[in-house]
């Protein structure tokens, strides 16, 4: 892909300060996914219903499976990454990063855009602060990004 770098390879774990850890989202990964994004649903659309049209009322268990297997095929390409924040039994989902390719609405000059979310439990948690220190941090040094637009 033209917006890595040639050879890059994504992070496989990223370990957050709080003793929680992201790594890549997979189709196994529904049955922590599905209450995660369904408990915290009418946050989650108010924040992404207008961009993406998600999470619908209506989605069910397998078309959140059908949603991971599609992001685990497209961090497989590299197209596009969906990061699973767990703790560290991976026992819970607690949210999610993604790290995309610089779309029409970006700031000329963006190298990525990024965005993450906490189920509303995790809402002014020590893990929603970690993650909002952490992630543009983690995009500059790790993955080389110099100008990431926060979206939506």
């Amino acid at each position: 892909m033209t917006w890595l770098p040639e050879g890059f390879t994504h992070p496989a774990r990223a370990d957050l300060p709080t003793g929680h850890h992201l790594r890549p989202i997979r189709e196994a990964d529904v049955a922590l996914d599905y209450p995660a994004v369904m408990g915290s649903r009418e946050r989650l659309w108010a924040k992404y219903g207008a961009a993406w049209g998600w999470p619908p009322a209506t989605m069910s268990y397998e078309a959140d499976r059908a949603d991971l297997a599609r992001h685990a095929a497209e961090i497989a390409a590299q197209e596009t990454f969906n990061y699973a924040v767990l703790d560290a039994g991976e026992t819970e989902l607690l949210g999610c990063v993604y790290v995309d390719p610089p779309d029409e609405p970006s700031p000329p000059g963006t190298d990525a855009v990024s965005s993450w979310w906490v189920v509303d439990q995790a809402v002014g948690t020590d893990l929603e602060r970690a993650l909002d220190t952490f992630v543009p941090r983690w995009l500059a040094d790790v993955w080389g990004f110099g100008s990431v637009h926060y979206s939506p």
